[in-house]
């Protein structure tokens, strides 16, 4: 059952210390490379959220052993390609795009037949953008409209490939570097345009055979696959995507001030920061640390006195797709007008968040223009609430969910919204560290 929730109040200013989830991404990328590990791995600080547990059960439906325990996570491995199912098992992805993604990567040499099928949600979304690149490779993998559910059957006769990555998606990347494990030879992946890092970092931690070559337009990756590895311990650092919206709280909130505790700040991953400082937020990282080939930091953001709007470069697009619904919303709250280009993959996410995300806006009282692959917002420092807005039909998107929390907070009036238990998939938390500010919400 979708609970509801009421919002009548603004939030009061605070100056909070809190610590977020683990990392989603970095999460699911530990279980599955943990189920091909030699041995026993243990992952600390693993989000209890749906996209974690849908991971964490379909590595037990391969075969692994999974043991949850009060403060760490433990997968014992059988090496390369040591799964153990039977014919045809089907595996709930839920609402993990990540999951399902990477999934038929994993499973490239495993000949018996896996069905992955995933919610009403994940099921409307294109697969075919792995389905592509790992038929090269032998895998193969049945699906309607290139759509869930999917039918992967692996082969012994894998040959590596040559990729060229235009999408600037870390879910395809990913995908294919799971499926190079297995597979002798090199593969090469050629990348045009940066994308989340963290399989790359995982690979070269644990000593897998990874080669990245840089160049001023394109990297390409080379996977030297067939090498075993061991199995790890892994701290899994604070979620930056969680994070956002607790940044973006507090910087339309003058007089707040907020310490958010070890959060990853991969580079790939931190365009959202980048840009407020662009905008006038005051934003420091601190305590910067690396733990097990991830940069860590605590956030620490001021309330912001006045916002400039600003024109999003291309090329940092990939660096917060994540993020942008709510950036969306504090830039609506800017001076002047913010535009965004080559946004496009927003329309291929739990919804399409191109479109919501421009209502939504809309129906607050902002100006903007959508485009196929774009958003003008014309921003209104002086926007006056109206009375009661009810969100609702917004395809259950837990970020949609998180962002039209922030702006009951922050503009006031009441708020009735909707789909709660969206949030589940990714930050069940989310609600209990809102009040934890002071927040008031029924």
């Amino acid at each position: 059952m979708n609970k509801n929730i009421f919002i009548q109040n603004k939030i009061k200013s605070y100056k909070k210390k809190i610590d977020m989830p683990g990392d989603k991404s970095i999460s699911i990328r530990w279980a599955l490379l943990a189920s091909q590990a030699i041995g026993i791995s243990r992952a600390y600080n693993l989000p209890n959220s749906d996209d974690i547990n849908s991971a964490l059960n379909a590595v037990r439906k391969i075969g692994i052993k999974v043991i949850k325990k009060k403060n760490y996570c433990e997968i014992i491995g059988n090496g390369l390609n040591g799964f153990l199912f039977k014919n045809n098992t089907i595996i709930n992805a839920g609402n993990s795009g990540t999951l399902s993604r990477l999934l038929p990567g994993l499973l490239a040499k495993s000949k018996n037949s896996i069905i992955v099928k995933g919610d009403k949600s994940l099921s409307k979304r294109d697969f075919s953008r792995i389905i592509k690149p790992l038929n090269l490779f032998g895998i193969n993998i049945k699906s309607r409209n290139n759509k869930l559910p999917l039918k992967i059957t692996g082969t012994d006769y894998l040959r590596p490939i040559v990729w060229n990555e235009i999408l600037k998606s870390a879910q395809v990347k990913t995908s294919i570097c799971l499926a190079a494990l297995n597979t002798p030879g090199i593969t090469k992946i050629r990348l045009v345009g940066s994308s989340r890092d963290h399989t790359e970092r995982l690979f070269k931690y644990l000593n897998i055979p990874l080669k990245i070559k840089r160049s001023k337009n394109f990297d390409i990756i080379e996977i030297k696959g067939c090498k075993e590895y061991k199995g790890f311990n892994y701290n899994i650092p604070g979620d930056i995507s969680s994070s956002a919206f607790f940044i973006i709280l507090t910087a339309l909130n003058k007089n707040s001030q907020i310490l958010i505790k070890n959060i990853n700040v991969n580079k790939t991953r931190t365009g959202l920061i980048d840009i407020l400082r662009k905008m006038n937020v005051y934003i420091k990282l601190k305590n910067q640390r690396i733990i097990n080939n991830e940069p860590i930091a605590d956030i620490f953001v001021k309330g912001s006195q006045s916002l400039k709007a600003i024109k999003c470069p291309e090329k940092i697009v990939g660096r917060l797709i994540d993020e942008l619904p709510i950036l969306f919303l504090i830039c609506s709250l800017a001076k002047g007008t913010s535009t965004f280009k080559k946004i496009g993959e927003l329309r291929h996410k739990e919804s399409d968040r191109l479109k919501i995300c421009s209502n939504f806006l809309k129906m607050i009282g902002i100006k903007v223009k959508e485009t196929k692959d774009g958003l003008k917002i014309f921003g209104n420092p002086n926007l006056k609430n109206k009375k009661f807005y009810e969100i609702k039909n917004f395809m259950k998107d837990h970020r949609i969910f998180m962002m039209s929390c922030i702006a009951a907070l922050t503009l006031g009036g009441k708020w009735k919204i909707h789909d709660k238990n969206s949030i589940n998939s990714s930050f069940p938390e989310f609600i209990s560290k809102l009040k934890f500010l002071g927040a008031k919400i029924i």
